[in-house]
């Protein structure tokens, strides 16, 4: 796994490319899609995030929410004072603060 730096950015350039994605669906433990990340601007860090996730936990738990923090960096604080203006971090958030555990699946283009 990667170290984490302070910066996203510089988080993002340490990531597998998502460029082979369409989506990234999360599941909850009945495999409901409770959740969908969209291979498009504004949410391609996200899904960059969450591939890695998949790839490293293979599962959206308490250790990978804390781990996805990190990489989020400075995203997380600002995410902390204004919640529901990063909801893929409010996710994480929720995780760490006891909901369920969630299924993380990639589709391909």
């Amino acid at each position: 796994m990667i170290q984490p730096t302070a910066s996203f950015k510089d988080n993002l350039q340490l990531l597998p490319s998502v460029e082979g994605l369409a989506r990234i669906d999360l599941t909850d433990p009945a495999g409901v899609i409770v959740a969908t990340i969209e291979n498009q601007p504004g949410k391609q860090g996200s899904l960059a995030v969450y591939q890695y996730l998949q790839q490293c936990f293979g599962i959206l738990d308490e250790q990978a929410a804390t781990y996805a923090l990190d990489l989020f960096a400075e995203h997380t604080a600002d995410a902390k004072t204004r919640p529901g203006a990063h909801p893929n971090i409010d996710r994480l958030l929720d995780i760490i603060g006891g909901a369920a555990p969630l299924g993380i699946q990639l589709v391909a283009r």
